[in-house]
Parts: structure tokens; C-alpha cells; sequence
């Protein structure tokens, strides 16, 4: 498992935690870089869209156009 380097007060606190729950540091690192990584990735994906979508390379539909397009207003 790689190395990861966290300030002296994080890594205290984690500690702290760890103790009094006897849970394993190493889970918590986990869970919070998995939470973390998802809210990351959904920002940045949304941002690659949107700069598609103002240099005119991706497709915005209104809402009529998607319920159209999906057959919902049958």
C-alpha cells in the first residue's frame, strides 16, 4: 500500500479515533478517500461537461425536449 504523508493533527486525531472506536486507521483513511475521491471525480467530470457544452461540442436539452425524446408526455 503506498505511503500517504498527513499533518501531525490529522494523524492525531485519527489516532484518537481509532482507539476509541478499535477501528484500524488504515479504515478510516479508506472510507473518507473513497467518499472523498467520488465527490472529486463527480466535480470534475461535471466540469469537463460543461466546458463541452460552452464550446458547443455537447448537446443541452429542455426539459419538454428530454420528456419528448423519452416518450414521456404520451
Amino acid at each position: 500500500m503506498p505511503a500517504v504523508r498527513i499533518p501531525e493533527d490529522l494523524d492525531n486525531r485519527l489516532n484518537t479515533l481509532a482507539r476509541r472506536t478499535g477501528r484500524s486507521k488504515n479504515s478510516f483513511v479508506r472510507e473518507a478517500l473513497l467518499h472523498q475521491l467520488n465527490d472529486i471525480e463527480d466535480y470534475y467530470l461535471g466540469m469537463e461537461t460543461l466546458e463541452r457544452i460552452h464550446n458547443g461540442e455537447e448537446r443541452v436539452y429542455s426539459s419538454a425536449e428530454a420528456r419528448r425524446e423519452l416518450g414521456l408526455d404520451d
